[in-house]
């Protein structure tokens, strides 16, 4: 296949018309597994050039002692990379909204230099980075660390198991593989446009339902002066918009909490027909070692599955994660802003913060 390198190139001609609530949307993020599939156009190849840019780029920064939290785009310079990752940018927030970057050799760089890379690519994609864990990471390990997604005070990234369909809270959610799994571990992406508009046409009595709201569980990491819970639509339609938000194991358990009710059997059957209908429309995508993947959480949906992993420790599935903020991406609900305090004193949502919270970025997993 041609390598994607602009924004015409990685997608057909947009059409996006405003978002009805309840009616079909027509939106350029609502594709087809089959189609997606077939023609691959949602990987991008680095090229010998692109990877030539990318080590000057982590010199440059080593060179000038520019700690990995304090990089910035023009620190990271990518003279013809920079242009593509600009197209880049363009399919993830206004296209497809998912593109699989490969050619990145991790196991030529230290621990510190992959974490330059990471970081340095995703700053060209958006302008800052949220926090991840009310511990203040910016950047992310997901290794296997023994946790279950069963425990209402854990979260799914740090074990083997199988994680539902979800998004993250943040605006692109960026994977970078170090090592794969021996066995299994696959991502799975769903588009959350093409999921609506199936429900739509084959069950349309359940959009209300899903745009009305769910309570999720914070999971132990709250923010000063909230509640251990919040409540956000998984549909969401705003300013022409259609903006989705689910995550499975935090709506699942927040009725844990005093005067949180329990799903109505009405909206248990609409959460569970849309993941199974994630399952059904999935493109399933295998993660090579060095792969970078972004996904705009707004209208994709993604899992992974449950992996075997290699007895020793160097060997494991170890993934790099960021959450990219990109502010003014397009019109959110309010209950977006709410989640993290005051709406009209939030900035721009995202990210996940405790009352003692310092951001930090370990390098090392």
């Amino acid at each position: 296949m041609a390598n994607l390198g602009s924004a015409r190139e990685m997608g057909p001609a947009r059409r996006r018309e405003p978002a009805v609530p309840f009616q079909p949307v027509v939106d350029p993020a609502g594709w087809r597994a089959e189609a997606l599939r077939a023609s691959g156009e949602h990987l991008f190849h680095l090229t010998a050039g692109d990877r030539q840019e990318l080590d000057a780029a982590i010199r440059e920064v080593e060179a000038r002692n520019i700690p990995v939290m304090s990089i910035a785009a023009g620190d990271f310079r990518l003279p013809s990379l920079g242009g593509k990752l600009a197209g880049i940018r363009d399919e993830i927030l206004d296209g497809r909204g998912c593109v699989q970057m490969r050619g990145f050799e991790p196991q030529r760089y230290t621990p510190l230099q992959r974490a330059i890379a990471f970081w340095g690519v995703s700053m060209h994609l958006g302008e800052r980075v949220a926090s991840q864990n009310a511990k203040g990471h910016v950047l992310g390990h997901i290794t296997d660390i023994g946790e279950t997604v069963n425990n209402p005070d854990q979260r799914g990234p740090y074990s083997n198991d199988r994680i539902p369909y979800h998004v993250d809270c943040c605006d692109i959610v960026g994977l970078m593989c170090i090592n794969p799994a021996k066995s299994g571990g696959e991502s799975g992406i769903a588009s959350s446009v093409t999921i609506h508009n199936e429900l739509q046409r084959r069950r349309p009595d359940l959009l209300p339902v899903l745009a009305e709201p769910y309570y999720r569980d914070r999971r132990g990491e709250v923010p000063a002066g909230m509640e251990p819970w919040y409540k956000i639509p998984i549909f969401n339609y705003d300013e022409g918009y259609l903006t989705t938000n689910i995550e499975p194991t935090y709506i699942g358990s927040a009725h844990r909490h005093p005067g949180v009710p329990a799903m109505t059997p009405l909206q248990r059957e609409a959460f569970d027909y849309v993941q199974k209908l994630a399952v059904e429309l999935r493109l399933d995508i295998d993660f090579h070692r060095g792969d970078m993947q972004f996904l705009n959480n707004h209208v994709i949906m993604h899992t992974r599955q449950a992996y075997e992993d290699f007895p020793e420790r160097e060997r494991r599935r170890h993934l790099l994660r960021i959450w990219i903020v990109a502010r003014g991406c397009r019109p959110l609900p309010r209950a977006y802003f709410a989640r993290h305090g005051d709406p009209d004193e939030v900035d721009w949502p995202g990210g996940i913060v405790g009352p003692d919270t310092v951001l930090n970025a370990p390098v090392d997993g």
